[in-house]
């Protein structure tokens, strides 16, 4: 486990900065209880303690710009806040900084049915969006576990993908302009919604990903999406990794798949027994797939089907079930939505990596050679967005071993699964970010020329390092 870096004696602020920031965003949005500085101070990962000085609730880009200017003014670092559903500790305050919340920040701004786009607050919850879309008669198709809770600003600081990625792409895809709020407390209206734009840097694409090191977004211009139509969801037992590959490839070869997931054994036990769901087919398999595609043609159920049964003839599949209808659909993707609630019961020590799709199959078998080796006695959980290339890598904490106990024994095989990351040029992070857990590991993906290259951005950006100091780097 990382050490926190700090005494856990929360700091007390100038009197004049706590009336300053009561007269910015409202007396009785300054908290500087207990009970906020702990839920505000942190995220859903468990490696640091939290410990802000202050949470600040703003309710607007100028307010949030009169924070920034008095955390530079006083020298105080700033963490943003959102649906703190992260899993890299990029939102966790734990050296005394003032949290920024974006919650008040919830209001849809703006609709332009002509441009199919809606401009919203940072603090928009993700489903929410979603919903607000689905009323409009459109789609707002990054999705996740944690839909229900995070907030959209979040999704921007790691570049969420979700399920849906190998049809609709990350949340980069789907920011058409933002307003931020700079380390240096200028505020910028970035591209401003537009599809075609050539006048010079594309500054929103930095703010994507830079995990509110630079800035805070504060409102966003999202592109939505026509509506799905007649989603059917396959669920297929796999006898072998290998296999997998070769079922993407199939189906891929004849349909448009809006997604395709993969998880093992060890996951549907897990989710079967903390949920009750049953299991898709009587068979128990090494490894499971999901894939989900628009039938909304006989001629594609069809092809469906015919692909289902070729890869059953070839082996590749021991057994499948395909929805019928909305309901069993659900019920299927609970198998592997499901998956990261059941396992935090467990203490997962996750990694969210990534390669190309071809390397895949080698990657795996690389990675599993390495955990049988060092933790021969662990129960490992493989899940992923196998479709882009993305695996989730949990190990789950025994019961006869204290959380440190068990970070600091994971820690040790970090540095191969990392090793094995770069050998293959791919990412530390997929997904996640890099926040303080894996800034330590940034060199397995970025070289040393880059880093700084993005040291001299946040510079520009952030001159006095106020913005959520700590992370990344």
């Amino acid at each position: 486990m990382n050490a926190p870096q700090n005494s856990l004696t929360t700091p007390v602020l100038p009197p004049e900065l706590i009336t300053r920031l009561q007269q910015a965003v409202g007396e009785a949005r300054v908290h500087l209880d207990s009970d906020t500085l702990k839920t505000w101070g942190k995220d859903w990962t468990k490696h640091f303690e939290p410990n802000p000085s202050v949470v600040v609730f703003p309710a607007n880009t100028l307010e949030v710009q009169a924070v920034v200017k008095l955390a530079n003014e006083f020298g105080i670092a700033i963490t943003p806040s959102g649906g703190r559903t992260g899993l890299s500790a990029g939102a966790v305050a734990a050296n005394g900084e003032i949290v920024v919340s974006l919650d008040r920040m919830n209001k849809v701004i703006d609709f332009l049915p002509a441009d199919r786009m809606v401009r919203i607050q940072a603090g928009v919850v993700t489903e929410q969006l979603q919903q607000f879309a689905e009323e409009q008669g459109l789609y707002y198709p990054v999705d996740f576990a944690s839909a229900g809770s995070s907030q959209i600003g979040g999704n921007i600081g790691t570049n969420a993908g979700g399920i849906k990625v190998i049809k609709y792409g990350m949340t980069r895809q789907w920011v058409l302009g933002m307003t931020v709020v700079t380390g240096k407390g200028d505020i910028l209206r970035l591209n401003k919604g537009m599809i075609k734009n050539a006048t010079g840097y594309d500054l929103r694409h930095l703010m994507i990903g830079a995990e509110g090191t630079l800035g805070i977004v504060c409102e966003v211009d999202i592109k939505l999406e026509r509506q799905p139509q007649d989603l059917r969801v396959l669920v297929l037992g796999v006898p072998e990794f290998a296999a997998v590959m070769h079922i993407l490839q199939a189906f891929q070869n004849r349909l448009d798949l809006t997604a395709f997931e993969f998880f093992n054994e060890l996951a549907i036990q897990k989710v079967i027994a903390h949920t009750g769901i049953p299991r898709p087919f009587e068979s128990a398999c090494p490894f499971y797939v999901l894939l989900e595609f628009e039938g909304k043609f006989e001629a594609v159920v069809d092809d469906a089907m015919q692909t289902f049964e070729h890869c059953m003839e070839q082996g590749w599949v021991i057994d499948g079930v395909m929805s019928q209808n909305q309901s069993q659909a659900a019920t299927l993707w609970r198998l592997r939505e499901d998956i990261s609630e059941t396992i935090a019961a467990f203490t997962p020590y996750k990694n969210d990596i990534s390669v190309l799709i071809t390397h895949v199959p080698a990657f795996i078998a690389d990675i599993d050679a390495i955990v049988t080796e060092f933790y021969p006695d662990f129960e490992i959980c493989w899940f992923g967005h196998i479709g882009d290339g993305n695996l989730h890598l949990n190990i789950l904490k025994p019961a006869n071993l204290t959380k440190d106990e068990f970070f600091e024994k994971c820690k040790v095989v970090n540095k191969h699964v990392f090793e094995t990351v770069q050998k293959y040029d791919g990412s530390i992070s997929a997904e996640h970010g890099v926040g303080m857990t894996k800034k330590d590991y940034l060199h397995y993906t970025r070289d040393e020329v880059e880093i700084e290259y993005l040291r001299e951005i946040k510079k520009v950006f952030d001159p006095k390092g106020i913005m959520n100091p700590g992370k990344i780097f």
